[in-house]
């Protein structure tokens, strides 16, 4: 009996329980006593009313990370994290420059889209898709993999930040999970081609690079499976595809580690 209460006390100690592994590239939800605050190294974590929440780990994040929160009474919590590495797909070219000198009109364009797409991700909305299982925006072979790099005669190479997914132009690209659409280019960018960005909630964002057509407007809110846009090659492709990115706010994720196993 003594035994049987000491557990039932132990259980019913707040705590920080998570779900999920985390690992370079990896999101994982969690909850805490509902009116905790939390930091993740140091950085303050959004926590919903019912104490959920979302973290993620950059493509190039440390072997460990340190949760605290901080209960309504002023007690700390502390969950240190064990950051699994990644192998990446690395491939040489010895004899190749790194990048070729962009062009003055490059640059002039370049600004103001960067500029466009900082924006769309410094905005914060109240959707919940950050609660959902993740769905893939479109079925098919995946031809290029989240964090895969070349290295260039010893120089590195940006490593791909996204997921790539080679479909015909036309193939209709579905949001992956609940959202709002922060940005939808309304002329083709110089790199990504006809841009579409989705907010899921609590700083994670997805976008989808290179389509023929945007079926939505910023503002609208968007289901998980609903219709947004189609593939195309539009931007910088060297042929039809969807890139689909995501980012928890600075941090480079996986979205195969989101949506799971391509589906058959």
């Amino acid at each position: 009996m003594i035994v049987l209460a000491a557990a039932l006390l132990l259980a019913a100690q707040p705590a920080i329980t998570l779900d999920g592994t985390p690992g370079q590239g990896a999101a994982m939800t969690g909850r805490v006593p509902p009116g905790a605050t939390l930091t993740l190294n140091g950085q303050p974590v959004a926590v919903a009313p019912d104490g959920a929440f979302l973290i993620a780990f950059d493509r190039d994040a440390g072997p460990a990370a340190t949760l605290l929160a901080t209960l309504p009474d002023g007690r700390p919590l502390v969950r240190t994290l064990a950051i699994a590495p990644r192998a990446w797909r690395i491939e040489r070219l010895p004899t190749l420059p790194r990048v070729s000198q962009p062009s003055a009109e490059f640059q002039r364009r370049r600004a103001p889209e960067l500029a466009q797409i900082a924006a769309a991700r410094d905005e914060a909305t109240d959707a919940q898709g950050w609660r959902q299982r993740f769905v893939w925006p479109v079925t098919g072979r995946i031809s290029g993999l989240f964090g895969s790099q070349r290295i260039y005669a010893g120089e590195p190479g940006a490593y791909h930040s996204g997921v790539d997914v080679a479909r015909p132009t036309g193939t209709p690209v579905v949001a992956p999970a609940d959202g709002v659409v922060i940005l939808a280019a309304p002329t083709p960018f110089t790199l990504e081609g006809n841009l579409l960005m989705i907010d899921h909630g609590m700083g994670l964002n997805s976008a989808f690079l290179h389509l023929s057509r945007i079926d939505v407007k910023p503002g609208d809110r968007v289901a998980q499976g609903q219709v947004v846009g189609a593939i195309g090659a539009t931007g910088r492709a060297t042929g039809p595809h969807l890139h689909w990115s995501m980012k928890w706010h600075d941090a480079r994720i996986d979205p195969l580690l989101l949506a799971g196993a391509m589906p058959h």
